[in-house]
């Protein structure tokens, strides 16, 4: 059995429950989160996609609606042209004031020479050194009416308006091969540039060849600052492109060979919402860590200090079981189950000890008991047969004092019933007990310097046949003289045995034991009680 101080190796069971509880919570909410982020990255990576998907179908209709217009302007136009010169300029004149988007109307001859401008308040300058509105290769090749990419009116002096051109055929239109139409860009320039997915997306026009139509970053391409890959945008499919950087959406424009480009970068879209998300998944797993140790250490209270009491209380029952006494200790219902069931078994085990330890001092006492009455009836018989031997020779006098001797020895032996007597009383049955040896071996050894005790000293009754207690601590003469006396029956009495047992165990002055002569003598014949 382990002594109370070594020390025990191992770990606790709560320190396991503890590390089993906050080990298997750290791992799941790990695994949770890292499937939450992946998770989360593609829904936001859809939902740029998306976003990104409706802001161009929006740019798209809107430029839709813009060509839309310019082919109803056209018309209109088309339909002027065929009237007289009056009434042709009274309708454009009309058609200008109510479309002030319309930066000029021109019309051409079958050679590409500028024949007719209609504009409010401006006129056409005289020379015109390059015509970016008209161009007389796409004019004549082309079968039906064509839009040209967004440029500079340069027709006017010191007046250039961002424009865009729709150029038509003129089937009858007097001297004129074909009429044109240059209509503001800036509304619809105003909106692409406004249009903005994300803080850094953007949107741009091209056509289906891959040709930039409109792009608001137009300087910076001028400048090589900036590239675009239209080439392989036009071999796209309509529909949203995301590759680890950028997101493209693209989208046709009605009724033309125009398309929108939507673009989008992951980083702002997607990765700044991860990174968000990161900060409040560790946040929250934080709060999960935590929570998950308070509740440990709510356990480890609930669980581990009761067990350590009760493993604290078998140590002290280990220690000293005769004192001990145990206090119940809380906890759950298992541990207070735990508890009485060690309170139920220190109960038991100390009056099991209590038991056996009564049984021993019984069994002791049995024997002695046993002992004692084999002795007295030998000593009594002795006793007995000299007093006989006495009255044979005619000796009653000493017979007389050897019976009361006798019966003061037995008196004091009974004692009334009393385990503890004065050792007044001792004394006294020590002499009335020499009293007898000493009829019964006449002339053969005397006695002197029994001790003067207080009568209120006690000590065990000789009848007890336990180990008798003087007030040194020694045991008394009587016991071993009464103990040794049988041992001489047959031998040559030693006389003065028992005085110098009484003197070897410590108990009141020495004795001598002397004949009448004041020598040491010994009897040579006789019985020994």
């Amino acid at each position: 059995m382990k002594g109370r101080g070594t020390a025990r190796k191992g770990l606790r069971i709560t320190t396991i429950l503890v590390a089993m509880v906050v080990g298997v919570v750290a791992v799941i909410l790990c695994c949770c989160i890292l499937l939450f982020l992946d998770r989360y990255r593609d829904a936001m990576v859809q939902n740029a996609r998306t976003s990104s998907s409706q802001a161009v179908s929006q740019v798209s209709t809107t430029v839709a609606n813009y060509l839309g217009d310019m082919e109803q302007a056209m018309e209109l136009v088309e339909q002027s042209m065929l009237e007289s010169a009056d009434s042709r300029d009274k309708l454009l004149t009309a058609f200008l004031n109510f479309r002030p988007d319309v930066v000029a109307v021109t019309s051409y001859s079958s050679d590409g020479a500028l024949l007719d401008c209609w504009s409010l308040g401006r006129e056409p300058r005289e020379t015109i050194y390059e015509n970016l509105s008209f161009d007389l290769e796409k004019a004549r090749t082309a079968q039906a009416p064509y839009m040209m990419a967004p440029h500079v009116e340069t027709i006017f002096e010191s007046y250039y308006p961002w424009v865009v051109t729709m150029t038509a055929p003129l089937e009858q239109g007097g001297g004129a091969a074909w009429v044109s139409l240059d209509l503001s860009f800036s509304s619809i320039s105003s909106y692409i540039n406004n249009i903005s997915i994300g803080q850094r997306g953007y949107c741009f026009l091209m056509d289906g060849a891959g040709n930039i139509v409109y792009h608001p970053q137009q300087q910076l391409l001028y400048a090589g600052l900036k590239t675009e890959n239209t080439t392989a945008l036009a071999e796209l499919e309509d529909g949203s492109y995301a590759d680890d950087t950028v997101i493209y959406s693209l989208t046709g424009v009605a009724d033309s060979d125009w398309r929108v480009v939507g673009v989008s970068y992951v980083d702002e879209l997607v990765n700044r919402g991860v990174r968000e998300m990161i900060q409040l998944s560790l946040f929250l797993a934080v709060v999960v860590l935590a929570a998950a140790v308070l509740t440990s250490w709510l356990l480890f209270r609930l669980l581990g200090r009761p067990l350590r009491g009760l493993a604290s209380a078998m140590e002290n029952f280990e220690t000293d079981a005769d004192h001990f006494t145990y206090h119940p200790v809380g906890g759950t219902r298992e541990v207070q189950e735990l508890s009485d069931s060690f309170e139920h078994m220190v109960l038991r085990i100390q009056r099991l000890m209590t038991t056996v330890r009564e049984e021993e001092v019984n069994l002791r006492k049995t024997e002695l008991k046993a002992l004692q009455a084999q002795i007295n009836p030998h000593f009594l018989y002795n006793t007995l047969d000299s007093i006989a031997w006495m009255c044979e020779q005619g000796r009653n006098a000493e017979a007389v004092k050897m019976v009361h001797a006798l019966a003061r020895l037995f008196r004091i032996s009974i004692s009334k019933g009393h385990e503890l007597i004065p050792i007044a009383k001792e004394i006294e049955h020590a002499e009335s007990y020499l009293q007898i040896q000493k009829y019964r071996y006449k002339n053969q050894f005397t006695y002197a310097g029994l001790p003067e005790v207080r009568a209120e000293e006690v000590i065990p009754s000789s009848k007890s046949a336990k180990p008798l207690q003087g007030r040194r601590g020694g045991p008394l003469c009587f016991a071993a003289v009464f103990l040794c006396t049988p041992l001489c029956q047959g031998l040559d009495l030693r006389a003065e045995c028992a005085m110098m047992k009484e003197t070897a165990r410590g108990v009141g002055p020495a004795r001598s034991v002397r004949d009448a002569k004041g020598e040491k003598n010994h009897a040579r014949t006789g019985r020994c009680a």
